[in-house]
């Protein structure tokens, strides 16, 4: 029995099949690469869509889930511009890093300085108009450009958490408008 095959086009055949080989290989591991990186963005931010409930009483709340490491993180927005938050009752400002500052137009204000964990650090005085949680929206905020700080979480300080009530219960934090503030805004 002859074979009519071409040795070149079996060499040819060969290559191809190689290379879809690694071309399936390739497709699964970023495949593989965007669910874990999916997984593990949840597991950071489990509150990328904030959960909003209006109390008996008609106040305002947001319930926030804990993450894996103990920290609440959320997405929320700084004049209207979506942003990820990690609230920080050890912070006396909201504190935005330089780069995403920029981005979202804030204006420097005077030069301050902080008393932090890594020791004294100087940054920017700014006022945010608005500051959005859920269903809890803040109005003229003090806050801080910090020129120190990589990336672009924003540390959610008492400057606005002093507005409001917040209690922890388990892996959940409840923060409410207090009755009192909702007549003021």
């Amino acid at each position: 029995m002859m074979n009519d095959q071409n040795p070149e086009d079996d060499k040819a055949n060969r290559r191809m099949g190689a290379g879809m080989y690694y071309a399936m290989w390739i497709l699964g591991l970023g495949l593989l690469t965007l669910l874990f990186g999916n997984i593990l963005e949840r597991q950071y931010n489990p509150n990328p869509r904030v959960a909003s409930q209006l109390a008996a009483d008609g106040a305002r709340e947001v319930v926030l889930q804990r993450n894996r490491y103990g920290h609440y993180v959320a997405t929320g927005s700084i004049n209207g511009k979506d942003v990820t938050f990690l609230l920080d009752t050890g912070a006396s400002d909201v504190s935005v890093p330089l780069a995403l500052a920029t981005r979202l137009g804030l204006e420097k204000g005077p030069v301050v300085f902080f008393q932090t964990a890594n020791g004294t650090a100087s940054g920017y005085r700014t006022r945010i108009d608005s500051i959005r949680l859920g269903a809890i929206e803040l109005r003229d905020i003090d806050a801080s450009i910090n020129p120190n700080v990589e990336g672009d979480e924003v540390l959610l300080g008492m400057s606005f958490l002093k507005h409001l009530e917040f209690t922890q219960r388990g892996n959940t934090l409840t923060l409410r408008v207090p009755e009192s503030q909702v007549r003021g805004f």
